[in-house]
This record gives C-alpha cells, structure tokens and sequence, in this order.
C-alpha cells in the first residue's frame, strides 16, 4: 500500500494507490488548461509539482494527456514512479505542497484529444436481455455473438466531459403500427452504462495487437455513458447498425484512472461455453477482466448497480479484434465496452432492460416514474474497484442532463 505525507483519508476514492490523470483549469489562470493528478481532496498540477522537484517535462506540461498518452509504457511507469516519491517522501512536502490545489476550486475538462472511437457489446445479460426484448421465441444471442466481440465505429467528435448537457437528439422515428417515418426529437432517450479504455500508444497500420501485448498499448480507465435514441436507432440500424441514434453525445469521466491502479481489480471473466479461435483465447493468458463496482442514479436516486465483472469479453479481447484486420491505433483512442448489466433486474446497465422497453417504468422517490429520460432528468454514474488493504480505487463520476 502506497503512503503519503498528505492527509487523505483511508477511504478516500483518490487515494495515494489510485493517481488518476486528468485535464483542470484555475482560476488563477481560467485560460490555460494544465494536467493534474487527483490525490484526496487536492488536485496536483504535475507539471508545476515536476519543475518543484527540479524534474521538469514538457510532456507534463502539455494541455492535454495526448503527449503523454504518445509516450508509452516506460514513461507511464517513469511518471508514476516519481509521483508516488514526491508525494510520499517527506523531503518533498515543501516543493510539492504549492502545487495543490482544492479539487472543488478547479474546473475538469475533457482529458484526453479522442482519436477514434468504437463502442463494443461486451455483456452477455445486456445482449441477452435485448434479444428478448426484440427477438421474443428466438434465440436471445445472434449466431456471431460468442465468437467475436461485436461493436461499432462511432463519432471521437462528440464524445464531451462529465458534466456537458446533453442535448435530445432530433432524428427519423417510426413505431411498428406507424404507416411512415416521423421527423422531431427523439421519445425514447436511454442512457449505457459502460467502462472506457484510453489507448497510448499507437501501432502501423496493418498490424495486429496480440492479447499479450494489451498492457502496453491501453493506458486507462475511464466511466462512459453512450447516449442511445432508441426510437431513431431501431428504425435506422437495418442492416449497418448504429447511426444518428448513438453518434450525438457520449459523456466520458475527467478522471483518467492508469491500468496499474487497477492491479487488485483483475479477475477471471465468466466462463466461455464457446470455445474462441486461437487471437482471442485468453485461457492460459493473463487475466483482463476487472472487478469494477458501478452505479448509476437517475435525479440523485439510485436505479442500478452493474457489476463489470459479469462481461463476456475483456478489454484486452476487443483491443485484439479491434485490431486483428490491421487498423493502425493512435494515442488518444478510445474503446468502450458496451452496456455493463449483470443478472439481476437492479444490476441493468440501460433504461431499455430496467423497463423492458417502457413495460415496467421505474419508480423515482418523488412518485414519478420514467420508461426513458424526460428534458431536465440528470444520470450520474460512478464505480469503485478493489485497492490495497480493503482500499477501494473510485473513478469520479460521469454525470450528464438533458435539455431540450
């Protein structure tokens, strides 16, 4: 278990073990975006704290993590390596304690320049329980679906910080008694509670990253909510899938956790009753599922805690097929893992499972009730993962409200 010579709770979600990268404004200097690692309470501006200990990079003195995120494995370890010395050894306490500042005073931004973009459909329960929905007396999975992670290409244009509203979309809607298509704001607005992997460093095109490799290309962890119209997607998505129901807003959280905060998280995936061709194996490999504890609230109230834990398919699974046809990978890219939802009716990770598909609306402490979000109606989702000594390694929040 790290230490450090700042007073950080024990239960803090941002303790010395945790680090995580992210992008702030002050308001000493409102205009110019710095990098910073949340620790407690507190905020570090890393490059400021890296000229304090007489260690100054530009790469910490970028306005993005986008040079960093270039960098790869050995300057990840390099950086954290000298951020849990600064902040752990005494004799930097007076160099490094200007550099704090109160996490509340600073304003989070995107952190990262999003690359490409691409949403998987990672869970077995959520893929299942769609399919019943849709595809009632058939079989809940497609044929394809335990043989290859399923996923699709979306827009790195809209993907906006924790905290951006989201605006309702407007789109092609029509219902199956409808005799014509409709045009106007989406009525069926949903939320996807999904886990994001930030991609470093990048690869040549036409070349494949083998599950093996997975640690050296994926720098961290991020929640995501991929806003779904599910009324414009279910009449567009026949026959090439996602389109302008997806692509108008995909909330992400400011705080970047690295993968190796996540070590104590890491656990086996579910058993696979389909035996996977030999680039997704991941039988005799390390282990890539992680052990990741959501929640999402609608208006404050919780509605569902997914566990991350109950996904078919691992990051290091779709990093490999992402790539398995020779797509080049560049820093900044971003990965989802599709809707987290697990077996239970309060473990759904989407409204479209927790009211199956508006049937059984769900009950809001103030007597309302929602099948989808109505304009002014808040989600926020957070998530813990296993730490050191019963620590638990927190994520931030991903939280976003919808306006007209």
């Amino acid at each position: 278990m790290t230490t450090t010579w700042l007073a950080v709770p024990q239960d803090s979600p941002f303790g010395p073990d945790n680090l995580p990268y992210g992008v702030f404004t002050a308001p000493d200097q409102p205009g110019r975006r710095r990098i910073g690692v949340a620790i407690g309470e507190f905020v570090l501006d890393l490059g400021a704290a890296a000229r304090a200990a007489g260690e100054p990079s530009v790469l910490l003195d970028a306005d993005t993590l986008n040079p960093l995120l270039a960098a790869g494995r050995s300057v990840w370890t390099q950086v954290r390596t000298a951020l849990v010395r600064w902040l752990g050894d005494e004799s930097f306490r007076s160099v490094i304690s200007p550099c704090l500042l109160e996490r509340g005073e600073v304003e989070l931004h995107l952190p990262f320049e999003v690359a490409d973009y691409v949403d998987f459909y990672a869970s077995e329960h959520h893929a299942s329980n769609l399919g019943r929905i849709f595809r009632p007396g058939s079989d809940p999975l497609t044929p394809n679906w335990k043989h290859l992670p399923i996923g699709y290409h979306g827009r790195a244009g809209t993907v906006v910080v924790s905290g951006t509203p989201v605006v309702r979309p407007h789109g092609q809607r029509k219902a199956p008694t409808d005799p014509l298509p409709s045009f106007g704001p989406s009525r069926r607005l949903d939320i996807e509670a999904e886990v994001g992997f930030v991609v470093g460093t990048g690869t040549e095109l036409g070349t494949a990253v083998p599950l093996e490799a997975f640690r050296e290309h994926v720098f961290g962890v991020v929640l995501l909510n991929d806003w779904s119209a599910r009324d414009i997607q279910a009449w567009e998505y026949v026959p090439l899938g996602p389109f302008l129901g997806k692509s108008f807003a995909t909330s992400v959280s400011p705080w970047v956790v690295p993968l190796d905060a996540l070590e104590h998280a890491r656990t086996a995936p579910p058993a696979r009753d389909v035996e996977p061709l030999p680039y997704l194996d991941d039988r005799q490999a390390e282990p890539w599922g992680l052990d990741i504890a959501l929640e999402v609230r609608l208006n404050g109230h919780p509605i569902s805690r997914p566990p991350f834990a109950s996904m078919y398919w691992t990051a290091a699974q779709q990093l490999a097929h992402l790539t398995v046809n020779g797509a080049s990978l560049r820093p900044g890219d971003l990965f989802a893992s599709g809707t987290v939802s697990g077996p239970e009716v309060d473990s759904r990770g989407a409204l479209i499972e927790l009211t199956w598909n508006g049937e059984n609306p769900v009950k809001l402490p103030d007597g309302t009730t929602r099948a989808f979000l109505e304009n002014g109606d808040e989600v926020t989702i957070t998530a813990t993962a296993p730490g050191p000594n019963g620590t638990r390694i927190g994520f931030g929040e991903v939280t976003g409200r919808i306006v007209p």
